[in-house]
């Protein structure tokens, strides 16, 4: 039996699967910069290179509420693998890992991610039930601004065009995943903060719909004056960050290197 004071050898050790894709990002990302492959890789490039640097960031947001709720109580987190960064280790897999990927592909949504099941009943303090739950999408929040780091640092030149708009577009997939996380929506980590301080009441009523909560918020969503607003908001985050309105969707372009040739635009 693992305990607060026992452990499995290795529960806590980076997995090999993690550190791989770590490596594909950072082989990708090399390409990206230097153009490895001619024009003709370069979006392919960025497409490796994006995807590894997003499931990167699932495993992160997983890892975040994994050892949150371990430092909170549920010791239980170490033996299901969550503290690994393994990403099959995780309850949902396909929700974790291949949804948000496949939405990436898509429609370039920042999909939040899946699940790790963290066994609530050990956990003592609504304070720490809602900092479990917030977890998840500050890592988002974090990842986002170091990929606009340069942006607001101002530190671009010298970063070649094909990088930088798969960082721009690397953080639209952050900023999106961070705020659509934060929606008090059942189901969602923003209504996993707000639930410990509702009553016994509204959350037996409210526990139904939770399954569905992801699906009704893309199925609003896909009302154009909602998505309309909603970008709108998405831009003027990244604007805020010092990055281009217009950059991000350079990056996807690129990412989307099936669909053909991006001419990248220059800045003054």
């Amino acid at each position: 039996m693992t305990t607060a004071t026992t452990r499995r050898p290795g529960e806590r050790r980076i997995s090999a699967v993690f550190l791989g894709i770590v490596a594909v990002m950072a082989v990708a990302g090399w390409a990206a910069w230097t153009g490895a492959g001619g024009s003709g890789g370069a979006g392919f490039a960025v497409f490796v290179f994006v995807t590894a640097a997003w499931v990167v960031s699932l495993c992160l947001h997983e890892y975040a509420h994994a050892r949150t709720a371990l430092h909170s109580g549920d010791t239980s987190v170490g033996a299901k693998g969550y503290l690994t960064l393994n990403p099959v280790r995780y309850t949902h897999a396909v929700l974790s890992i291949v949804l948000p990927v496949l939405f990436v592909i898509m429609g370039g949504i920042g999909l939040p991610g899946g699940a790790v099941f963290i066994e609530r009943g050990r956990i003592r303090g609504r304070w720490r039930h809602s900092l479990i739950s917030a977890a998840g999408p500050l890592t988002n929040v974090l990842f986002a601004g170091v990929c606009t780091a340069p942006f607001w640092l101002h530190a671009l030149d010298g970063v070649p065009a094909t990088f930088r708009y798969a960082l721009a577009f690397l953080a639209m997939l952050q900023v999106t995943a961070a705020i659509l996380n934060l929606l008090p929506v059942p189901g969602l980590d923003g209504y996993g903060i707000l639930e410990p301080w509702l009553s016994q009441g509204v959350r037996r009523q409210v526990e139904p719909f939770a399954p569905f909560g992801l699906l009704a918020v893309f199925a609003v969503l896909l009302l154009s004056p909602v998505n309309s607003a909603f970008f709108d908001a998405i831009e003027a985050v990244l604007r805020a960050l010092d990055v281009q309105g217009w950059e991000p969707w350079v990056g996807q372009d690129l990412y989307r290197f099936w669909q053909g040739s991006t001419v990248l635009p220059s800045w003054g």
